[in-house]
């Protein structure tokens, strides 16, 4: 999933069997400090109620022709959720990456224990 802002709107006359009625918005993808990261994107409003401005959540490929009303129409993103809060996970900072480390629990022995 891809923190996104919803930056615009897309008209579409003519779509596809599966997609009538699905709303299509343009987002810019953000990083976890919410800076625009990439280029910007059509996406289908599979939530029926983002609209400019909001902070969302897109998938992409075979997640996001799944997450449409009918599964596996020709979709390359899709919104799957709407952010009402971002809190930072305490010992991360925003932007930062992924642990480098796995925590002592998550290790695996070796040898004899």
């Amino acid at each position: 999933m891809q923190l996104a802002r919803v930056t615009g709107t897309v008209v579409a006359t003519v779509k596809t069997p599966g997609l009538e009625g699905v709303k299509f918005l343009i987002v810019q993808p953000l990083d976890a400090a919410r800076r625009p990261v990439g280029g910007q994107l059509v996406a289908a409003d599979a939530v029926h109620m983002a609209g400019p401005g909001e902070l969302v959540y897109v998938v992409a490929a075979r997640e996001a022709a799944l997450a449409m009303p009918e599964p596996f129409v020709p979709v390359d993103h899709a919104i799957v959720g709407i952010v009402d809060a971002v809190e930072p996970v305490a010992g991360r900072r925003a932007g930062g990456t992924a642990g480098s480390a796995a925590p002592a629990r998550h290790r695996r022995r070796r040898g004899p224990a």
